[in-house]
């Protein structure tokens, strides 16, 4: 498929992803795993992940950065830990093979499944073509939401990557919103921070 009419593409799906999500946001009650932590807000520090990656970015410095190693990661998978908050953002990468509606049905899919425990979804478009980034990135607002903020992020040609933040813990409801914006900050530097490396080693992937 020539790249125009795979950028034309995504444009249709963020629309009809816009018409489903705006329809369909109701409120309902899921219980969440017990734990409990202490909101403790460091200050804002950022650092680089630029390995052989195909992908870069900035995350701040009270995160680790942990290779995924369960049976179900792929090569590139990752984990961003945040100790503190008990909160992960999963983030999987795979190399577009003519297969884009696919990943970007699954990425809807997956904020789909949030939709009965969700108040509202917030969609923001992100839009770079002079870094070929393009993507969305969803805030599920809700107390009984289990990942209020997913992403997907893509060149449309040869790259896309899913994220999502969740938390192992059943925190306060009050509490968990000033995390949850705290967090979002970081999120937004990862998002408008990254990159895709120019040579990336897909070896791995034959």
């Amino acid at each position: 498929m020539p790249a125009k009419n795979k950028h034309r593409l995504f444009w249709a799906y963020c629309c009809i992803s816009a018409v489903f999500f705006a329809a369909g946001c109701t409120s309902a009650d899921m219980p969440k795993p017990w734990g409990y932590f202490r909101i403790d807000l460091p200050d804002k520090q950022y650092t680089g992940f630029d390995t052989t990656y195909p992908y870069c970015f900035r995350y701040p410095a009270y995160a680790r950065i942990m290779p995924k190693t369960d049976s179900l990661a792929e090569p590139y998978w990752i984990n961003i830990q945040f100790p503190s908050f008990k909160g992960t953002i999963h983030l999987s990468y795979k190399p577009v093979r003519g297969n884009l509606p696919e990943y970007l049905e699954d990425a809807r899919a997956m904020v789909m499944k949030h939709i009965p425990k969700a108040d509202a979804i917030g969609e923001t478009l992100i839009n770079r073509p002079e870094d070929k980034v393009y993507g969305m990135v969803y805030d599920i607002r809700g107390s009984d939401a289990a990942s209020p903020i997913q992403f997907f992020l893509t060149d449309s040609l040869r790259h896309f990557i899913r994220g999502a933040l969740y938390f192992y813990v059943k925190p306060n409801n009050d509490s968990l919103s000033p995390v949850i914006a705290f967090l979002k900050q970081d999120i937004d530097t990862l998002v408008g921070s990254f990159h895709w490396e120019k040579e990336p080693d897909n070896r791995r992937h034959k």
